[in-house]
């Protein structure tokens, strides 16, 4: 039956603004209009923003709970698996785990076990449904084999997703060299790291032409360098998630675990660069970054806890404080959340145009809550924004038409 969602402030493609209107659905994709004679079924959306989807490029665990949540309709799931994703059967598992409700698509490692000293099977591991590579929360050191990577790629038609730290000057650094980090005497390193990376794997994709996504650049020297070779129309992109363009280093100044990130915070100039950055284009993707960790991980000293944050449920209300303090559009907003990643990813969703797989949510802006990390659905609680107040929450959320 056809599905009329009616009386909705709509997210268009291309749009900076929302427009009052009505979506179709037909079985499991956006279509133009009702076929004649075909019975439909009208949903009231009363008023409330309908918008696409989010599609979460680079999470560490499938959460559904979570993703409901937050929105997410579709989660791009990295290889830093236990086993890791370096196996066509792992491809195939990792893409069923979220049927019915949720599309999983998992990301193929792109060395064997992550190591960065072999190429996987990256063609078979393509075959069996992966839809991008990623090099895990590793750097890949050897510059020949991140070549060799970078051709095999290219002739594959899939992003190489990195990780941008040279591990050469990171170390066993928990924090970015800072005042913050010599006052709680942490093991630190230069956030030139970062750029360091970046400048490697431009000069490679200049020599390949293969895409590559920056999956999180965080400094000012970072995003300078992603600038400028946009401007050389190099196949690049790059993503953010909330925790780097809201909160600087200061966050960790009493060892708050739940602030260890990786890449760590960074600066206030920096985080004030993310933010420039968002509003002129040169960053394509906020992602959340889920990585739900426990007590076991987290209720640590400092520089034994692991990084990581549970991010999906705060993901859209965080970025919507870019709308509402001016920086961005909310047509801009979902180009980040959803466009944007969709393309990445290859996948016809991300946009509310026919022939696009009926995967949206309903959205009341206004709707006040509290970031509680005892009470949230993930599975576990470790954000570093326990306890703000936020607003805009998910109301519905539809996967291929149907309502979870």
């Amino acid at each position: 039956m056809t599905k009329i969602f009616t009386n909705a402030r709509m997210l268009l493609p291309g749009a900076t603004d929302l427009q009052d209107g009505s979506l179709t659905v037909d079985g499991d994709d956006i279509v133009s209009g009702a076929p004649n004679g075909q019975p439909s079924e009208e949903i009231d959306c009363k008023g409330q923003i309908l918008a696409p989807g989010i599609v979460d490029l680079g999470v560490f665990a499938i959460d559904k709970p979570a993703f409901r949540f937050g929105g997410i309709t579709r989660a791009a799931l990295m290889p830093d698996q236990f086993p890791v994703l370096d196996l066509p059967a792992m491809i195939k598992q990792s893409a069923a785990e979220g049927k019915p409700d949720l599309w999983s698509h998992p990301i193929a490692a792109a060395t064997t076990g992550l190591r960065g000293e072999q190429l996987a099977e990256i063609g078979l591991m393509k075959r069996s449904g992966a839809k991008a590579v990623a090099t895990g929360r590793q750097w890949i050191a050897d510059s020949g084999l991140m070549l060799k990577l970078l051709q095999y790629c290219k002739s594959l038609d899939l992003a190489v997703i990195v990780h941008s730290e040279d591990a050469g000057l990171t170390g066993d650094a928990v924090a970015t060299n800072s005042e913050t980090a010599t006052r709680l005497g942490l093991a630190s390193a230069t956030a030139a790291a970062e750029a360091i990376a970046i400048a490697r794997d431009i000069a490679l994709v200049r020599e390949t032409g293969a895409h590559v996504h920056f999956r999180q650049v965080t400094t000012k020297a970072g995003l300078d360098l992603v600038r400028a070779a946009k401007r050389e129309k190099l196949p690049i992109t790059c993503g953010i998630t909330p925790a780097h363009f809201l909160l600087s280093d200061i966050a960790i100044s009493d060892f708050r675990t739940f602030a260890r990130l990786s890449p760590p915070l960074r600066s206030e100039d920096d985080r004030l660069a993310c933010i420039e950055a968002i509003k002129d284009g040169t960053i394509d993707v906020i992602a959340s970054g889920h990585d739900p960790r426990g007590p076991e991980d987290k209720r640590l000293p400092y520089a034994e806890a692991a990084p990581g944050m549970a991010g999906a449920e705060t993901l859209l209300a965080l970025s919507l404080i870019l709308v509402r303090d001016g920086s961005i559009s909310i047509g801009r907003l979902f180009e980040l959340l959803s466009t944007n990643p969709a393309r990445i990813l290859k996948v016809e969703a991300g946009r509310l145009e026919p022939g696009c797989a009926a995967d949206f949510i309903l959205i009341d802006e206004d709707s006040p809550w509290q970031v509680d990390a005892r009470k949230m659905a993930a599975t576990a609680g470790n954000t570093p924004f326990d306890r703000l107040p936020v607003q805009g929450r998910v109301t519905a959320i539809y996967k291929g038409g149907r309502a979870y």
